[in-house]
């Protein structure tokens, strides 16, 4: 596998990493647009934010100078289960494939550590475990809280499964700045997450 790249339908450029059997995106979504070319709502006031049941995305602070271009753009679940987000012949994985790429690196308390960026230009200190022996070079993007406040940036790496796990909820990985762990929780709709797309 040559580390090849992918680009996506706003002309975006994603570099790609094979681990185990699977290939990832080594760099979190941008796309502005689904992959039929339709325009994902912006959503930047956080009240409207919160009270979404349809799609969006937003970048952190609602820069995509300062933030986005770096550390991808938030979206919420509605966005992920249009099945449309990533480019074609790429898609948001489900908890199955997050449980296989963790598994394949040895399970949950240490994983965390395999896929974070090393140092702490975009994490905080002191970024423990981090090797990025994978190559997935995760960076602390945030999140954006159900109330539509952003948080996090530099703690935190969180990451949408296309796998619903009740009518409200949807499963999540994230992984933090001081431990090497990667953890499965199951938020509300309305957060928003980065995505990585695997391929099909």
């Amino acid at each position: 596998f040559d580390g090849s790249t992918v680009t996506d339908i706003d002309g975006n450029i994603y570099n790609t990493v094979l681990i185990g059997t699977q290939i990832w995106m080594k760099e979190n979504l941008k796309a502005t647009k689904f992959n039929d070319g339709t325009t994902i709502p912006l959503v930047k006031n956080a009240s409207e934010w919160s009270d979404l049941s349809t799609p969006a995305y937003c970048w952190y602070y609602s820069s995509q100078e300062l933030f986005g271009n770096t550390y991808g753009a938030l979206y919420n679940w509605y966005a992920i289960n249009t099945r449309k987000l990533c480019p074609t012949g790429w898609h948001v994985p489900g908890n199955d494939e997050w449980g296989a790429l963790i598994k394949y690196l040895g399970g949950d308390s240490v994983a965390g550590g395999k896929l974070k960026e090393t140092g702490t230009i975009h994490w905080a200190s002191p970024n423990s475990g981090a090797t990025n022996e994978t190559g997935f070079t995760a960076l602390g993007s945030g999140f954006r809280y159900y109330d539509g406040l952003y948080t996090n940036m530099y703690v935190s790496s969180n990451w949408w499964s296309a796998t619903q796990s009740c009518p409200t909820t949807a499963f999540l990985r994230y992984i933090l700045y001081d431990n090497d762990d990667i953890i499965t929780i199951r938020p509300e709709m309305t957060f928003g997450a980065a995505v990585r797309c695997i391929k099909d």
